[in-house]
């Protein structure tokens, strides 16, 4: 799937994108987490089948970004990513099908948009293209993850939507923290 990634994924990241690949790591971590919490709790036949399915994809973008992002540049908090991407599967898996589906919409709405910021800094930038395209790539799987758990769901309700904004929140958050530190 992502083979054609692989002679990107041994240069050296530019200094500028040290902190935008560090926000990416945090959040691949943190989704992976979600969905290891959410097969640990559900019962449920279809939303174990999502999740481990996306676990999969997740897993994969973690490791393709482990690959470009250096050690020394990951988030300091990254324990701390993981038990909010697990409370974040855990917390909703405890109240209902939909509720895990409208919290995967939620997140995968607001990572769709972190990775589009991220494909507007790189437009226009030749010596990025692959970058570019690999970013994309991630996108469109995110993307896919989110029509898949509204589709899941069929809609949402006022308490989906308090929720939806607590994750954005949250993800905002999220994103300043895992910059900087």
């Amino acid at each position: 799937m992502y083979n054609c990634y692989i002679d990107f994924m041994k240069i050296n990241l530019p200094e500028f994108l040290i902190p935008i690949f560090r926000t990416n790591h945090a959040g691949e971590t943190g989704a992976v987490y979600i969905y290891k919490a959410i097969i640990m709790i559900s019962k449920d036949k279809e939303i174990l089948d999502f999740s481990k399915k996306h676990l999969k994809t997740e897993s994969e973008h973690l490791k393709l970004i482990e690959k470009i992002l250096d050690k020394k540049h990951r988030s300091k908090l990254i324990l701390f990513w993981k038990f909010a991407g697990f409370l974040t599967g855990f917390i909703p898996s405890l109240i209902s099908k939909r509720f895990v589906f409208a919290t995967i919409y939620y997140v995968e709405s607001f990572v769709e948009k972190h990775y589009q910021q991220q494909l507007e800094i790189l437009k226009n930038k030749k010596k990025y293209t692959k970058l570019e395209k690999f970013i994309k790539k991630l996108q469109d799987d995110e993307v896919d993850h989110k029509d898949e758990a509204m589709l899941g769901a069929s809609n949402f309700n006022r308490i989906h939507e308090i929720w939806g904004s607590i994750i954005g929140f949250g993800s905002e958050l999220a994103v300043r923290l895992s910059k900087k530190v």
